[in-house]
């Protein structure tokens, strides 16, 4: 859906192209399964997931399989945010590179849980360094003092660590455990939206269901007390490479 809707806004007045930029051919793949989804319709969610199943069929790798909600939230006021994290029943298909801040016992245990790096001083200083060859960044509390000043290079990437989303927690080594074989850690955008990946193409469309349904409960459970009306707005699900399919989930 985001794909067409990108299309759609790179259109001017009238269906011509803005000048300056050449319009992008649709291949004949993308073109059929455009042609399957029912834009705008809510599809009941096994029917939902059997048909993204249809449109993520024919790439040469297996396409992560992401999931758009969007929430009847204000992100305007501070307490209307919604972030955390979420250990997925059927995991991803992926696993992360994960480094610990901490030392002594609780590197041992973040090395031993899967940890690429831990330690705290000459961590800090090889980041520091430019080095970022990392997907999440795992930190005791007693590092933070060290770590705080990471807030710059790691900010802007999503890899600074935070007690929100799990990062932050005095068992690191369960926190390395899970985020390497896959936790996810979220927050909603400008627009009041959620993105997540809760799968690959490769998973049957009941697994799909099962983690898309953690995820959805997960997200209801952390409803800001302060929002008000129609929490799950809409949800969406697609492929790297296929059209969104909006499903209809209950309240």
């Amino acid at each position: 859906m985001a794909k067409e809707l990108a299309a759609d806004a790179a259109m001017s007045s009238g269906g011509r192209r803005k000048r300056g930029r050449p319009m992008r051919r649709t291949g004949r793949r993308q073109r059929e399964n455009l042609a399957k989804v029912v834009r705008d319709k809510l599809y009941p969610v096994d029917e939902g997931l059997q048909l993204l199943k249809e449109v993520t069929k024919g790439t040469k790798f297996d396409q992560s399989i992401n999931v758009a909600v969007h929430l009847g939230i204000d992100p305007r006021h501070a307490d209307q945010l919604v972030r955390g994290s979420i250990s997925l029943p059927m995991g991803i298909g992926k696993t992360k590179r994960v480094i610990a801040f901490c030392d002594g016992p609780d590197a041992e245990a973040a090395k031993a849980a899967g940890a690429i790096e831990a330690g705290i001083d000459e961590l800090v200083d090889k980041i520091s360094g430019g080095w970022q060859e990392f997907d999440v960044a795992i930190a005791h509390p007693r590092a933070m003092g060290k770590v705080g000043k990471l807030g710059r290079v790691l900010g802007p990437s999503g890899k600074m660590p935070s007690p929100k989303n799990g990062t932050v927690t005095p068992n690191v080594g369960v926190a390395v455990k899970e985020f390497a074989a896959g936790k996810i850690d979220f927050r909603n955008d400008a627009g009041g939206n959620i993105h997540a990946v809760v799968g690959r193409a490769s998973f049957s469309a009941d697994d799909l269901k099962t983690n898309l349904k953690a995820f959805v409960d997960h997200l209801r459970r952390l409803k800001p007390s302060t929002a008000k009306g129609t929490y799950i707005k809409k949800v969406c699900v697609s492929g790297t490479m296929s059209p969104g399919v909006l499903l209809e989930v209950e309240q």
